[in-house]
């Protein structure tokens, strides 16, 4: 979660020189100017702590090799006073008289912080103007209109900070799928790379690629002659904002964005996603966020047992317990124990007595199941099929040979067709889709679609382009479609006869707040009447709705789907889309087995907007495995010749 609780000084978690590490500096010195600001301290000393962290930040060299040399003053934008407190902090692992600085701050001004748009010298007149201390009592004064009467700022200021309140609320608990695996990716290699660890995985809900992912779950196997030191080494990672606790075989601590090897990149999106999110906002706020991590230690024969446990779910764990207890068995983190021989015994005392399992396979082995993909540990009838050896043949990012929901310059994107065309050949694709947006969206005042004349010479081009690839022998192809607008009545935007000259139409709802203010019988019925529409092929980001951003609009999604499928028995092709950008994961994945079972093809889609973009199909494929998809169940997996028949039948 991204931290919003009161700052503490680090305390160092090394017994010798230096004790913190650069990005530790440059973070205290810039907290420091931060809380002088909400004192309203001397200008000159802000600015000195303020240009202090920046060049600690920034600096090239080696912090305690430049202190050693005494050259620290040197450095241009570090005083006497800032380059004392460094040596002291890089030398002694103490700060001064700085706690008393921390320490006189009301936690709840430090909390004010986190919204975005709202920095030191507003709280500062929030506190002395109407005493407020807390988040809490900053929301009651905006919902009583108390802050915008207040100079400088204004009901419209008022109104953006309830926004930035409700967007920092989006914050607390959980990540995106992109974002926790990131952090968890990064952080388990980190651990892996340990001497004394024979192994680490990342488990939890992000193992189980659920959209959005909680703390992260690192296991480990490690000796246990080796767990002091590796319990030391992982505490000694610079990237730790805190340390939340540390026993004999788990650490647990908050990791900062610092410990990524690159920027969290937001990428190119579109207009609405932005905006919903909360656009710049937003931006700052992931490359500034935390998350929380454990690490647990086991030995290696216990270590199988440990990482089914933590992936989970809850649900799956007590399916699979169930089982054990019917074979007299104790299934637990440590092992799979006989209760005739455990008895009394707990933990790792009970587990010497363990059925050997050197991998999860065997754990599912021995209870008479095929292996489970973690993917689908939901307790949704992957225990049954696994009894019944009837689990499927999930797909793999490597089965896709192409996507159909794409844009270029032509609309919002920012790539042209042959850029996206080059980039597709790159992973292998054999086909790629175009859909740039129709030409009723408008965002602001710009309008982004496009109008029918150019949409058609867009069409010509593509048509040049793929003849050009087939006289040279190349097997790919341009599909040309488009996004087009779902109008509130279910009609699709564009002239009837236009659509007609696409190979495809993407059907997608754009105007959100009309859809929102209606009931799901009427939204059902709408969209109803699209997918009832000859030209229209494949329904786009089916609920509209952006994770941590906002919810979709009320549908039936099972009468939709099960209409879709009369219509696919009776020999049209209507598909539902995966949109596989990692702010919408639309169809949700809750969705996706029913879909597949009333015969409806799914479509992963990366709805990209640059060439980069096209990469998220990876985060569709794992919506796909949780909803149980084959290749077979994809349009994705079609040959290039084969989609581009069926198109055009």
């Amino acid at each position: 979660m991204v931290s919003i609780k009161s700052w503490v000084l680090p305390k160092s978690r090394r017994d010798e020189a230096p004790h913190f590490s650069k990005a530790q500096i440059a973070t205290v010195l810039e907290q420091v100017a931060t809380l002088l600001k909400l004192k309203d301290a001397n200008p000159f000393r802000i600015r000195a702590y303020e240009n202090g962290s920046r060049t600690i930040a920034s600096l090239e060299t080696d912090l305690w090799e430049l202190n050693l040399s005494g050259k620290l003053t040197e450095v241009k934008g570090i005083g006497k006073g800032i380059s004392a407190l460094i040596s002291e902090a890089l030398g002694e692992g103490t700060w001064g008289d700085l706690q008393s600085l921390y320490d006189s701050t009301p936690e709840g001004m430090i909390e004010m912080l986190a919204i975005p748009g709202l920095g030191p010298k507003r709280i500062k007149q929030l506190h002395d103007e109407l005493n407020i201390d807390s988040i809490a009592e900053l929301t009651a004064a905006c919902n009583e209109d108390a802050v915008s009467c207040l100079d400088g700022f204004g009901s419209k200021s008022q109104q953006k900070i309830l926004d930035g309140i409700d967007l920092l609320a989006r914050f607390q608990g959980r990540r995106r799928l992109n974002v926790g695996l990131l952090y968890g990716e990064t952080f388990e290699a980190m651990v892996a790379r340990i001497d004394g660890v024979e192994h680490a995985q990342l488990a939890g809900s992000a193992r189980r690629r659920r959209e959005t992912v909680g703390d992260l779950d690192i296991v480990a196997s490690v000796k246990p002659e080796n767990v002091e030191a590796v319990t030391e080494a992982i505490l000694a990672i610079p990237d730790i904002a805190e340390v939340k606790g540390a026993g004999d075989s788990k650490v647990s601590v908050i990791l900062e964005a610092s410990i990524l090897e690159r920027n969290l990149d937001l990428g190119t999106l579109d207009g609405g996603v932005f905006h919903a999110i909360g656009g710049d906002d937003y931006s700052q706020m992931e490359s500034s966020g935390t998350i929380e991590a454990q690490v647990r230690m086991v030995p290696p024969h216990v270590f199988a047992f440990t990482l089914a446990y933590f992936t989970g779910s809850k649900e799956h764990n007590i399916k699979m317990r169930q089982l054990a207890i019917d074979k007299g068995l104790r299934l637990n983190e440590f092992g799979l124990i006989p209760e005739d021989k455990a008895g009394d015994l707990k933990g790792l005392d009970a587990a010497k007595y363990s059925l050997n399992a050197t991998n999860e396979d065997e754990i599912y082995q021995h209870l008479g199941l095929d292996w489970v993909p973690p993917e689908l540990r939901e307790d949704m009838g992957e225990i049954e099929a696994a009894k019944s050896k009837s689990l499927p043949r999930l797909v793999m990012p490597t089965d896709l040979k192409g996507s159909l929901h794409n844009h270029t310059t032509l609309s919002d994107g920012v790539a042209t067709l042959e850029q996206m065309a080059g980039a597709a050949m790159d992973m292998d694709w054999e086909f790629l889709g175009i859909a740039d947006h129709s030409q009723i969206l408008n965002i602001g005042d710009r309008q982004i679609g496009a109008n029918a004349e150019d949409l058609l010479e867009q069409g010509e081009k593509i048509r040049e382009l793929n003849d050009n690839w087939s006289d040279g022998g190349k097997n790919f192809r341009l599909l040309h479609g488009a996004e087009c607008d779902i109008l509130p009545d279910g009609s699709l935007d564009y002239e009837p006869e236009t659509r007609q000259q696409l190979g495809h139409v993407i059907a997608s709802v754009h105007q959100l707040s009309t859809w929102k203010a209606r009931d799901e019988i009427e939204n059902t019925e709408a969209l109803i009447k699209t997918i009832e529409d000859p030209t229209c092929t494949i329904i786009g980001h089916p609920t509209g709705r952006i994770l941590q951003g906002r919810d979709g609009f009320d549908v039936d999604l099972h009468a939709v789907i099960r209409r879709m499928g009369e219509l696919n028995s009776e020999g049209e092709l209507k598909s539902m889309e995966i949109n596989a950008s990692p702010y919408r994961l639309d169809l949700d994945w809750r969705f996706v087995r029913f879909a597949r079972d009333q015969g409806v093809p799914i479509c992963i889609n990366p709805d990209a907007h640059d060439t980069t973009g096209l990469r998220d199909v990876w985060f569709g494929v794992q919506i796909a495995r949780k909803g149980w998809l084959e290749p077979k169940d994809l349009l994705n997996c079609y040959s290039g010749e084969e989609i581009e028949a069926l198109l055009s039948r």
